[in-house]
């Protein structure tokens, strides 16, 4: 345990730090984080001479088998810098005035317990309204005060902006979200969807937000936790693809008569996957939700450890069949972007009767492409036939590899490489 700025505060103080922490809004419902904060607490309390290692944290935390190698698999490095955002959330809002801050130093486990600085007042300016004539006294407003006005304004104008939207949006006719037609109900896309549209509830589409740093006049980056914790975050930017990829869901599940609900990844939390079918927009390594919860078994992503294209982001065949790679990877960084791999997983939610999609390409067009491909009733209709089945009836779970040809940042065409049952 490291302990900055001396104060008084012990042991105690600092486990109800923790659980404070943890009872917030900003930890709620991500089980793996907050188990992952006790730990590191009480290592760091209780043993705090002793090494941290990933190793300790994935086979103690996660469950991890001895085999674990943390070279290859980055999932604990993931998480804490996952936590850290979480601890930078927490203390920008409900944290604001705890007199303990708790953070994760870079390059190491072990918590550090620092008294917040205690800041002076600054007084707020006086600025005048108007020139005045010599001898006129002139009313001044706090400077504060006026940017608070203009930020009031601004907020109740682009609030006006949205309930116009919503407004016009209840005019639809009721037509536009009519029961689907006899042949839709029928069709590929139906029976592909059923899992998703067959309940009462509006699945949610969970879409990816990675976290940068940086800012969008001066160049901005992926965040790496090893080199930025202690740089401003970014989580509000998602890439075109999974935007476009949103809008061709909703214009599926608009022609079978149902809507959707949408919610950025760093907003999802196990209580969504327990009460909701899911349906996940983006790879792993930018929709980290899909860490906390269960995913593809044949067709993983993973980072490749050696070689000329080491640190890319690719797609691993567990067990690849006669013809099939073993790797799937997208053109090279130094090359045009041409070809592109996706992977579709239909798998078992952790709520009884739930369903989770994962439809996700190693880049944003990868993943537009293959939202597109089961949003499209030809090749949905393709897929079908596929899927390994015991007999006629739902959709029973499975995974598909997708190849997406891209031309000039745009999807052009897909094929069906691979799929499994589950």
């Amino acid at each position: 345990m490291v302990v900055r700025h001396t104060f008084a505060a012990g042991p105690e103080q600092f486990f109800q730090q923790i659980d404070n922490i943890i009872k917030s809004h900003s930890l709620r419902g991500s089980e793996s984080l907050c188990k992952l904060l006790q730990y590191l607490a009480k290592q760091s309390i209780d043993h705090p001479d002793a090494p941290l290692k990933e190793y300790q944290i994935a086979t103690e935390v996660y469950g991890r088998h001895a085999d674990f190698d943390p070279q290859s698999d980055s999932t604990i490095r993931v998480q804490a810098g996952r936590l850290r955002l979480k601890l930078a959330e927490y203390y920008s809002g409900e944290g604001a005035a705890d007199p303990i801050l708790v953070k994760i130093p870079k390059g190491n486990y072990h918590l550090v317990f620092e008294a917040r600085p205690i800041e002076p007042h600054a007084q707020p300016q006086a600025v005048p309204l108007r020139e005045a004539p010599p001898g006129v006294a002139v009313e001044t407003v706090p400077a504060p005060w006026r940017i608070a006005v203009v930020l009031l304004a601004a907020g109740l104008i682009a609030s006006l902006i949205v309930l116009g939207s919503l407004l016009w949006n209840r005019k639809l006719p009721e037509s536009a979200m009519a029961a689907p037609s006899a042949a839709r109900a029928a069709g590929p896309l139906a029976a592909f969807w059923r899992p998703f549209t067959s309940g009462v509830e509006e699945p949610w589409v969970i879409f990816s937000n990675a976290a940068f740093v940086g800012r969008p006049e001066t160049g901005m980056r992926y965040y790496n936790s090893r080199e930025d914790s202690k740089i401003a975050v970014y989580d509000h930017y998602t890439g075109v693809g999974e935007v476009l990829a949103i809008h061709a869901l909703d214009d599926a599940f608009g022609t079978l008569g149902r809507r959707l609900r949408v919610k950025r990844g760093s907003l999802f939390t196990l209580d969504d996957v327990r009460n909701n079918n899911l349906i996940f927009v983006g790879s792993p390594s930018e929709n980290l939700s899909l860490l906390d919860i269960p995913g593809t078994q044949e067709f993983i992503f993973q980072r490749v450890a050696s070689g000329p294209r080491q640190g890319d982001l690719a797609i691993a065949s567990k067990h690849p069949k006669a013809g099939e790679a073993s790797t799937y990877l997208a053109s090279p960084s130094n090359a045009p972007l041409t070809e592109d791999y996706s992977v579709i997983g239909l798998v078992p939610g952790i709520g009884s009767g739930r369903f989770v999609m994962i439809l996700a390409g190693t880049t944003t067009f990868g993943t537009q492409g293959v939202v597109e491909f089961v949003c499209r009733p030809d090749s949905v209709d393709k897929l079908l036939r596929a899927i390994p089945s015991p007999g006629t009836g739902p959709v029973r779970p499975f995974e598909a590899l997708v190849r997406v040809k891209i031309a000039r940042g745009v999807p052009v065409a897909t094929e069906l490489v691979a799929v499994r049952a589950r």
